[in-house]
């Protein structure tokens, strides 16, 4: 089953952010075939200020299991994670 991590930064922690980014990459890239996608939201000046990661996961355990061992969640980044069972619909490479 896939789910949507989307994450919202606390306001004003662009350099934590900034900091944390190689770990939190290395980490999303740990994941292999669970990851289907990531990127962050910007604020209207281009900045990131939030995150959406696809994964793939057993369960609404499992998802909340990769959201909690995020390095961005372990610094305290986020001030809101919101995990939502998600269907890829369209565009999806892995139905043909």
């Amino acid at each position: 089953m896939l789910f949507a991590l989307i994450c919202t930064d606390k306001p004003g922690h662009l350099e934590l952010r900034l900091k944390m980014r190689p770990s939190h990459v290395v980490y999303l890239e740990s994941l292999g075939a669970q990851l289907k996608a990531a990127g962050p939201f910007l604020d209207e000046a281009g900045n990131p200020n939030g995150t959406m990661v696809i994964v793939e996961a057993a369960g609404v355990a499992a998802a909340q299991a990769i959201a909690a061992n995020d390095p961005y969640t372990i610094a305290g980044l986020f001030s809101a994670t919101e995990i939502k069972p998600w269907r890829w619909t369209l565009k999806n490479p892995e139905v043909a």
